[in-house]
């Protein structure tokens, strides 16, 4: 295959969906890998280290998009990007279809086959194209918000770990999965109060015995929710359902019993969020916005702020998948990997994905009737 790596143009996206060392092993593998130059500059990967594996360059994005059999990125294609869509195109990169109901279109429409880093799913429910990004954006999660709560930026004024004789921040964390996990943890380390809310009694006992009851646990309801938001300083909704919208489990009258300065985080952003006064994606040159006296942030690529941890992390999980498409070709590296059918979110046409169907209103066809 001629694989593509065109830069990303989402503001202040500085990630590469391809490491030299990854453009070095689809070589290896007898592919063709055309990178667009300048595309790693942002993770420190000058255009002459993909020459040296073997990779060609490029200037421009249409040649990228245009000669490739697969694409591969880090974040969804924008409207300017759908021009280059063509009929049999592979894209692999996170999609979150369904907060981006024209993108879903355009890839049906075009008949990309369109694999979602985020939907591909192991037997056991786990994401591991997703585990290590939401392992990044739970620990951001807690430093943007330490950050956003000193009083220059409009927060409380609050050290998030306290001083002796002046007690932590409290840190309201929703959901906990990794994203969750992974921002109590950093949360806690800080010396913050953490407490948690999760439906899983399961989950809850696993986080109470690796942590020996220092993170507190809640069972999440509605109940449960508005309380914990009332006195949280800093909270972070960190809900994901695979592939479909995120629900809203705060509403705006719960933000607006929060503490004048306190600071909302909401990781779910790109699925549409998780608290119902996110009503705009922000960007890192312009993170955050104030309501009901709460400070917002809403950015949907957090990892970019961390572009080498994160494309290292990143072509670290989808390397072996992209060897698998390109070595075996789409439809028998499909049929071949039960994670990798649940990664497909377009084909031939059509929604491939069921709970990305539903959240935009587009019809649903099995995968299988289709290979």
């Amino acid at each position: 295959m001629l694989i593509g790596v065109p830069k990303e143009i989402k503001a202040n996206e500085y990630r590469v969906a391809l490491t030299p060392a990854g453009a070095s092993m689809l070589k290896a593998a007898g592919h063709r890998v055309i990178v667009q130059s300048g595309a790693g500059d942002g993770s420190g990967f000058g255009d002459e280290l993909y020459a040296a594996e073997g990779a060609e360059i490029t200037d421009g994005a249409s040649e990228v998009w245009a000669g490739a059999d697969m694409i591969m990125k880090v974040k969804e294609p924008l409207p300017e990007e759908f021009g280059f869509f063509k009929e049999g195109l592979l894209l692999f990169t996170y999609l979150h279809l369904a907060a981006a109901p024209a993108l879903a279109k355009a890839l049906a429409d075009a008949k990309v086959t369109g694999v979602a880093y985020e939907t591909i799913q192991l037997p056991g429910g786990g994401l591991p194209l997703l585990t290590p990004m939401s392992e990044v954006a739970g620990r951001m999660a807690v430093q943007v918000g330490a950050h956003y709560l000193e009083a220059y930026f409009g927060g409380r004024g609050i050290l998030l770990g306290g001083v002796p004789g002046v007690p932590p921040a409290e840190v309201i964390v929703l959901g906990g999965g990794i994203v969750g996990l992974n921002a109590a943890r950093m949360a806690l380390g800080m010396g913050a109060s953490v407490t948690l809310l999760e439906r899983s009694a399961e989950r809850m006992r696993y986080i109470d015995e690796v942590f020996a009851g220092r993170i507190h646990t809640l069972m999440s309801n509605p109940y449960n929710i508005a309380n914990a938001v009332k006195k949280a300083d800093l909270l972070i909704g960190a809900v994901l359902i695979p592939g479909a919208r995120a629900p809203h489990l705060v509403t705006e009258a719960m933000v607006q019993t929060m503490k004048k300065g306190a600071v909302i985080v909401d990781v779910a952003v790109d699925q549409g969020g998780t608290i119902a006064t996110i009503d705009r994606v922000t960007t890192h040159s312009d993170p955050v916005y104030e309501k009901h006296g709460v400070l917002h942030y809403a950015v949907a690529n957090m990892p970019g702020a961390v572009p080498r941890t994160s494309t290292f992390a990143l072509t670290n999980v989808t390397l072996p998948y992209a060897l698998e498409l390109a070595g075996k070709g789409f439809e028998a590296a499909a049929k071949a990997s039960e994670p990798l059918r649940k990664g497909v979110n377009t084909y031939k046409g059509h929604v491939t994905y069921k709970p990305v169907a539903e959240a935009v209103s587009l019809p649903y066809v099995d995968l299988a009737t289709l290979l």
